[in-house]
């Protein structure tokens, strides 16, 4: 699975042919037909297997005790090492299905995200009722918080070529950086009265 994520997401799902995730994976393609059922098969495993632990992640946050503003920091935290640490490939692997239109995905799986964005929306409404956030919009919280992460992590190569173009040259920031740059920003932004005025106090 490892192996034909990072084909789908450095050529899309039409641009991989079979013999060549089998040739990157060390097997035959005999293997990955009988293990999957074919490319397609494959690619619906690593997109629903991915999914599924990234909402399971952050469904244990929302569900916590703790104040939403750690909730959502910690949140954030979970999608972060979910992009980077263990599915390093899937940003722009799902970048490339959704401008694309998402075709290759089959309506259960679509489903899926919806359960990361119920947690978004859990934790942003409990910060609204208990003062730590301002009344926001969930969804456009959500969009916020995905879509950035997932632009960053998606364009990490690219990011690092035009960095390095420049005279003097800037150097690219890192996940965890960038992780605590959305933690600081969603966090502070969504700042309401109740943590304001601790903060003014």
């Amino acid at each position: 699975m490892t192996a034909g994520a990072g084909l789908f997401a450095e050529r899309g799902y039409d641009g991989v042919p079979v013999a060549l995730i089998a040739q990157r994976a060390g097997v035959n393609k005999a293997m990955i037909n009988y293990h999957f059922g074919g490319k397609r098969k494959l690619y619906l495993a690593i997109v629903g297997a991915t999914f599924a632990e990234i909402a399971a992640g952050v469904e244990q946050v929302a569900a916590s005790a703790r104040p939403a503003p750690e909730a959502l920091r910690e949140l954030i935290a979970v999608i972060g090492d979910m992009a980077t640490r263990r599915h390093p490939h899937f940003c722009s692997m799902m970048l490339r299905e959704v401008v694309a239109g998402g075709h290759n995905l089959e309506p259960e799986l679509i489903e899926t995200p919806t359960r990361i964005l119920a947690a978004v929306q859990r934790v942003v409404e409990r910060g609204v009722a208990s003062g730590d956030f301002r009344p926001v919009d969930p969804l456009l919280t959500h969009l916020s918080l995905v879509g950035s992460l997932v632009f960053f992590f998606a364009t990490t190569r690219f990011r690092a070529r035009v960095l390095a173009a420049r005279r003097p040259a800037v150097r690219a920031p890192d996940a965890a950086t960038y992780v605590r740059h959305i933690q600081d920003l969603l966090t502070h932004g969504l700042a309401g009265p109740r943590r304001s005025a601790r903060r003014g106090a």
